[in-house]
């Protein structure tokens, strides 16, 4: 499997035989983002995360294209019948070939008073994790840890206390385009200092990198 780092919160992967998986194709995920997807994933309804006018321009002009997320999300795109499939904690499903498996309920805490949303961790192949906004814990050993680093609800040291409590093998930075280029080098740093037993190696991919798991 190849998993390429694209704009914020939006990682492709890519397996042997064709299988194309995107998830969460936000306003930030830069261009073509979707781009011979067959099947994409989305966490939850923030805009950073799901660009829905870009999913349904690509659910349009594809019809071998499927959606997987959470109510709030497949409520917007029912229009397209059996290719949107409404998941949610303890799911098991196969999407372009890969096994998603789902974890998690709620997105973390923004501020008191703001609703917390709904929010959907995949696994991918036993092999990757992307959490969205949240810190679930998924439910079974994952070697890759996609780790949210800069946002509203989040800051550094509970990014490394998560980190901890996942223990992967290594893992990629994720939720990071709020950054300026001296944070972006900062966190780069902090992620150095984070690696280690427990959390494996922590590190940021620029965007458009692709790296093999």
């Amino acid at each position: 499997m190849q998993l390429t780092k694209l704009g914020h919160a939006c990682v492709r992967l890519d397996k042997d035989g064709g299988g194309r998986l995107v998830i969460d194709p936000g306003a930030w995920s830069g261009p073509d983002a979707l781009a011979g997807a067959r099947a994409v994933l989305v966490t939850h309804e923030h805009p950073d995360h799901l660009d829905a006018a870009a999913v349904r321009a690509a659910l349009t002009a594809d019809a071998g294209l499927e959606l997987w997320s959470n109510a709030s999300v497949t409520a917007q795109f029912a229009d397209f019948g059996g290719r949107v499939h409404e998941v949610g904690h303890g799911d098991v499903f196969t999407a372009a070939g890969f096994d998603v498996h789902v974890s998690g309920h709620e997105h973390a805490q923004i501020l008191p008073g703001i609703p917390v949303i709904p929010n959907t961790g995949f696994a991918v192949d036993a092999a990757v994790f992307h959490p969205g906004d949240s810190f679930t814990v998924p439910q079974d050993k994952v070697p890759t840890l996609l780790l949210p680093v800069s946002a509203p609800w989040l800051k550094i040291s509970e990014a490394a206390a998560y980190a901890a409590a996942v223990g992967p093998e290594r893992g990629y930075a994720i939720h990071d385009a709020v950054l300026s280029a001296q944070g972006i080098g900062l966190v780069s740093t902090l992620l150095t200092a984070m690696s280690g037993p427990g959390t494996g190696s922590l590190t940021r991919l620029e965007p458009g990198t692709t790296v093999d798991l």
